[in-house]
């Protein structure tokens, strides 16, 4: 009875389960983290593979606008004049438009811009360098003197106003692109009433 007592209470352990030796349990550990990071290695790849094809995508579907890099345009804007009394000079304040129509920023560099009457040239101002963001409008306040000695009070005064811009557009800090902007504007003076007419830019 004692001895069915005594076998109850300690069973023995199967004959089939071996206990595994420190080398063993080792050795499968370290099956087991070369498969785990043989697998986070593929998951990786995988990542960076759809990532490549989602970027791939992207560049295809917006490639044909955004890509694309358009001429600025620059005019004038908000022109006035101002006469002191008994001289021929003018003083002419406007603003000058640099409009970006591109994805990426517009730098440019500083630009002499000719006042002209006819074919002599009658006064000069600096369009400084600046920068204008994407699909954006950048305005810079000019003043210039004109110089027009005719001792004619009256009538109007033709004038046009040329400039050429050169900078770069830049898209993603990456792609630079050369674009130069033409400026060609003509307005009329009318000499009676100090006032600008006609303003017309191309």
């Amino acid at each position: 009875m004692a001895a069915e007592k005594y076998q109850q209470g300690y069973p023995l352990a199967p004959a089939s389960v071996m206990p595994r030796s420190d080398e063993e349990s080792a050795a499968f550990r370290s099956i087991d983290e070369h498969e785990l990071k043989k697998k986070k290695r593929l998951r990786c790849f995988a990542y960076i593979a759809i990532f490549a094809v989602f970027q791939t995508i992207i560049i295809l579907v917006f490639a044909p606008t955004v890509m694309r890099f358009k001429t600025p345009k620059v005019r004038l804007g908000d022109v006035s004049i101002s006469r002191a009394n008994g001289t021929d000079d003018f003083r002419l304040t406007a603003r000058v438009l640099v409009r970006n129509r591109n994805f990426g920023h517009y730098k440019f560099d500083d630009t002499m811009a000719t006042i002209k009457s006819g074919d002599a040239t009658v006064g000069e101002f600096i369009i400084p360098e600046s920068r204008a963001r994407a699909r954006s409008t950048k305005r810079l306040y000019i003043i210039a003197d004109i110089n027009f000695s005719s001792g004619n009070n009256s009538g109007f005064l033709p004038l046009s106003v040329e400039a050429k811009l050169r900078g770069k557009v830049r898209l993603i800090k990456v792609i630079k692109r050369n674009k130069s902007a033409d400026m060609n504007c003509t307005m009329s003076i009318n000499m009676a009433t100090n006032s600008v007419q006609d303003l017309n830019c191309e």
